[in-house]
């Protein structure tokens, strides 16, 4: 098997030669270890900057380069999703870029200040001058949002890593956005209105499900192996509403969603931090085919995940992330042990980290986890 049939038959649930191994997204740190020079790849804070002074080309051909260069020096890595390969503004584009009021401060015309957070690997939006200042009706979602085709060097990048690895590695693409637990006017106003103003809610999802299922002909890119949809609804110790609230509110659209990707490409892998024990029969019964982000620290453990849902869902993950940024070489070949133990036997399994290989992930710790996966994947 190469990659691309190992990771389609283990999230089939279908029987593969050996355990495949993928990552969330990983970060620059990391990735120029690797490659043995500065990238742009997951540098969210240089890419922002860049794209702001209208550096779009050298971005793009990091991306590209850099990318493809990454996943062929580990060749035991079989699935990468589009977090690095990540969709650029048209060649075209006009940049509007903020003012610099400080070192790593900026202000746009809008009022919005943002500021770089380099252990975050972000630039933050720190004010809104708006923010809380919107109330929504259900007339405001009445009308149809408007969908125009993309200029297709929006794709410039993941199509070259598709064109180049996609043969070989299984790649999940894009699609047209995700409606599930839909919060208008950020976390707070949106869990509210749940409450207050569900109406709202539910001709919001309406108007955004129909926009959505409009873009995926062009975000569903030639070639892909699957998709990746994602949105974290839940905290670390339960989901942000109740069960019978995402019954009404949420799921219903979810699996629309997912039942119009699907008419394009077979696979769909759901990324979901959080404690959603609560939610798992119901995600299932969305059509999701792998469920990635196994938070250990919120409960989401491999093998009674498997135990319960394996009949049902592929699972993606099983090694904390925090053991990979604070924890000790021997605390990750442990982990990489306890996982495949747990995840491996009866496939539909993908060993890989909780979250994201994130920024101060320690080197070492990244190689002892792909050290002992090599070890072990032949075991299972």
């Amino acid at each position: 098997m190469n990659s691309r049939e190992r990771v389609t038959a283990a999230i089939a649930r279908k029987s593969v030669d050996r355990v495949p191994l993928g990552f969330y997204a990983v970060d620059h740190d990391t990735v120029e270890k690797v490659i043995g020079r500065p990238t742009y790849v997951r540098n969210k804070i240089a890419i922002q900057i860049a794209l702001w002074e209208g550096r779009r080309a050298e971005v793009a051909e990091s991306l590209k380069k850099d990318t493809v260069e990454f996943y062929e020096k580990l060749d035991c890595a079989d699935i990468l999703l589009p977090k690095e390969a990540q969709l650029l503004p048209p060649r075209n584009y006009d940049p509007d870029p903020p003012k610099k009021i400080a070192d790593d401060k900026w202000e746009d015309r809008s009022g919005k200040i943002f500021q770089a957070v380099p252990s975050a690997n972000e630039i933050a939006c720190i004010l809104d001058p708006k923010a809380g200042q919107t109330a929504f009706v259900v007339d405001d979602f009445r009308e149809p949002i408007a969908v125009q085709p993309p200029d297709p060097s929006v794709f410039e990048v993941l199509d070259y890593v598709v064109a180049k690895l996609g043969k070989h590695r299984y790649i999940a693409g894009t699609t047209g956005g995700v409606t599930a637990m839909t919060l208008l006017g950020g976390t707070e106003n949106g869990l509210m209105m749940y409450a207050l103003q569900p109406e709202v809610v539910l001709a919001a999802n309406q108007q955004s499900v129909a926009a959505q299922n409009a873009k995926d002909p062009y975000f569903i890119r030639p070639g892909v192996a699957g998709v990746l949809m994602e949105q974290d609804m839940a905290g670390t110790n339960a989901p942000l509403i109740s069960p019978a609230m995402f019954q009404e509110f949420c799921f219903p659209f979810l699996k629309e969603r997912i039942a119009h990707v699907k008419q394009s490409v077979s696979q769909v892998i759901f990324h979901n931090c959080g404690n959603n024990i609560p939610l798992m029969d119901m995600l299932a019964d969305t059509g999701i085919d792998c469920y990635q982000s196994l938070q250990t620290t919120a409960g989401m453990e491999i093998g009674k995940l498997k135990a319960a849902y394996g009949h049902r869902l592929a699972f993606w993950g099983g090694v904390p992330v925090e053991n990979l940024i604070a924890g000790s070489t021997g605390d990750v070949r442990k982990a990489v042990r306890i996982a495949m133990e747990r995840g491996a036997p009866g496939g539909g399994f993908i060993l890989g980290p909780s979250h994201s290989v994130a920024k101060n992930t320690k080197y070492d710790n990244f190689m002892a986890m792909l050290d002992e996966f090599v070890k072990l994947r032949d075991c299972y």
